[in-house]
């Protein structure tokens, strides 16, 4: 296996590496150090060298690029050449340091957002040569934010004549109706985000007198609209999935679909797959049933509705429903927890628009009980479709997440213990739990899930089936979603036999993986633009706002820290902490001041001021406030 030559797509990581995924489907992805990428970027098709075979698993490095994946670029002008209407370009999915050079005949000025045609790639020594093809708008153009995500990660937002002519000619009939189970007498609700449109699933309980939970989980059945080989179905595909933005959803399937036939809209009998399930009073599931159905959603939700019906502040007839939902969600979270499951229950943060898409505040959005019922009974669902799909011998597209090599969390069990957590020199899976239990109702609980979930290999998706490490899952497949995701629709077939016995669900399965990134990437981009958009107007009023920070890393060469309220990460290099000279002490993970005895660790709080804000590179540069 040493030395082993091999072909397969780089993934690249925000922090310099990449694995290799081989296209022999035989040899396990390669690790590609920082220093042997080679100018390599996510999606390349690359030829390895495989250098070393360790616990962690293969080593390797790039000899050479077989195949660009890009073809197009998207990127802001950042200076002018010397030569005529020839542009320095920063292209933000290179970064800092690549050299491109856009040539047009236009007259370009710094901040021009474009997207160029790669004429001929260079490794970064060299200037990579485009021409422009399309403009899209100025940086200080903020109603053009999302577009310029848009095309900067290319995700799809047209759909095709035909597509559209599909979605528009689909309607239920009342034979439909009839091949179904009737679940319409059952009280059933839909609970999501406040601006949702596309209701993908419901949810129904009732308990009898022996103290029996009866759920029933209802899909909406995409695939029953959605056929192989169709406009529909082959664009979804490409697409893989839809993409969340602030001000917009760029869906999977036309708004014909995904906001109206397929929704699980309140008072609308819609069609459904629903997985009704009885558990016993303990938690334990004592039988499930699958079958295709129609439902009625009497109510429609929102997490904060919900949370106000729990807690008394606002009264309705569901309000039972709603505390039998929390009783077994809180029985389902305890048996999680005892098969090895970490639950994080992390505040999120939400961008608030105007209608001319300028950022006016940023909410935290706290996970509460009415997010993690919901998350809980989609788990269980996802998990008994898995589960009994994989007993009848079927292949499935598998949402995988491998197993960590707790070597590489060496940095975060020195961070625990220096915080006075106890862990053995070797934790195990139990020891970590037993960590972020103790550290629940600390101040240090929202920084450690952090510290550990960036050390969390990737979920992904896989015909494979190697288990699930973070749900502490052996069966484990995506059902709940299929507006939203095709790995879902590609599910419902499955079920029901209805998806064509040639199709490949590991080439599915790695677009879908990848298209997910994509999206992901595309979303965090913009919602930086917006937050950095929205301090900026701070400063703007306050030009000498001191900002509230934590340090969340300690490093020789300086600290990383999350503004407070802002959810946006910074870093100051040693140099710039001019109040002393601070030396690095690796036992405590420490910077400390050789004359004052100033120390900075993990979880201290400390003021920044902002020097500079750049839209472009989407950096912050910092100044240390001392006190």
């Amino acid at each position: 296996m040493k030395n082993k030559i091999v072909e397969g797509t780089l993934r690249t990581n925000p922090r310099g590496f990449g694995f290799v995924v081989c296209l022999d489907k035989k040899t396990k992805d390669i690790f590609i150090p920082k220093s042997e990428m080679k100018n390599g970027i996510d999606g390349d098709i690359v030829e390895v060298q495989i250098k070393n075979i360790t616990s962690k698993g293969l080593d390797g490095k790039i000899l050479k690029i077989l195949k660009r994946e890009k073809t197009h670029l998207a990127g802001i002008i950042w200076a002018k050449t010397p030569e005529k209407y020839h542009y320095e370009v920063y292209v933000p999915l290179l970064g800092s340091d690549w050299s491109v050079i856009v040539k047009t005949d236009k007259k370009l000025k710094h901040g021009d957002r474009i997207i160029m045609e790669v004429i001929k790639w260079q490794d970064k020594k060299e200037s990579t040569l485009c021409k422009m093809t399309k403009y899209l708008s100025h940086i200080s153009d903020v109603s053009k934010d999302t577009e310029a995500a848009i095309s900067e990660y290319n995700i799809e937002q047209h759909f095709s004549e035909k597509m559209l002519k599909e979605a528009k000619n689909l309607k239920v009939t009342k034979e439909d109706l009839e091949k179904r189970k009737d679940l319409t007498n059952l009280a059933t609700i839909t609970i999501d985000p406040i601006g949702a449109k596309d209701f993908d699933d419901a949810a129904s309980i009732s308990k009898d007198k022996k103290g029996n939970f009866h759920l029933a989980v209802h899909v909406t059945d995409v695939a029953h609209f959605v056929k192989p080989d169709t406009h529909l179905d082959r664009e979804a595909a490409i697409r893989s999935n839809s993409t969340y933005f602030p001000d917009r959803v760029v869906p999977m399937l036309p708004h014909e679909l995904s906001s109206d036939l397929c929704s699980l809209k309140e008072n609308e009998v819609r069609l459904t797959v629903s997985v009704l399930m009885t558990f016993d009073s303990s938690g334990d599931l004592q039988n499930h049933e699958i079958v295709r159905s129609y439902i009625k959603s009497e109510k429609r939700f929102t997490y904060e509705e919900a949370k106000e019906v729990l807690d008394s502040k606002k009264d309705h007839k569901h309000k039972k429903m709603l505390k039998d939902m929390v009783d077994l969600c809180l029985l389902l979270k305890k048996q999680r927890f005892q098969r090895g499951s970490i639950d994080f229950a992390l505040p999120d943060s939400r961008i608030i628009l105007d209608k001319d898409k300028n950022p006016i505040r940023i909410d935290v959005v706290q996970y509460d009980i009415t997010h993690q019922l919901i998350e809980e009974f989609m788990l269980k669902a996802n998990e008994i479709v898995a589960t009994h799909l994989s007993k009848k011998g079927k292949n499935l597209i598998y949402r995988i997440h491998e197993e960590p090599n707790f070597d590489d969390f060496k940095d975060f069990f020195e961070i625990a213990r220096s915080l006075g957590f106890n862990l053995p020199k070797s934790p195990k899976n139990e020891d970590i739990q037993n960590l972020f239990l103790e550290a629940k109702d600390s101040k240090y609980l929202h920084l450690l899930s952090i510290a550990f979930i960036k050390n969390l290999r990737l979920a992904c998706y896989s015909p494979d089936n190697i288990g699930h490490f973070g749900l502490a899952l052996k069966h484990y497949t995506h059902f709940t979603s299929p507006i939203r995701r095709y790995t879902d629709l590609i599910t419902q077939r499955i079920l029901f036999d209805e998806e064509n016995k040639e199709v490949n669900l590991n080439e599915i399965a790695q677009i879908c993986s990848e298209k997910e990134r994509r999206s992901f990437k595309a979303e965090s981009s913009l919602i930086t633009i917006k937050k950095l958009r929205f301090i900026k107007k701070i400063l703007k009023n306050d030009p000498n706002k001191k900002f509230d920070a934590t340090v969340t890393k300690i490093k020789p060469f300086g600290i990383y820290f999350e503004l407070k309220d802002y959810f946006v990460d910074g870093f100051l290099h040693v140099s710039e902490l001019d109040d002393d000279y601070y030396e690095y002490f690796e036992k405590n993970i420490q910077l400390v001041g050789t004359h004052s005895h100033k120390t900075f660790s993990f979880a201290k709080k400390i003021k920044v001021k902002i020097v500079d804000i750049d839209l472009i590179k989407l950096e912050i540069k910092y100044k240390f406030v001392k006190r």
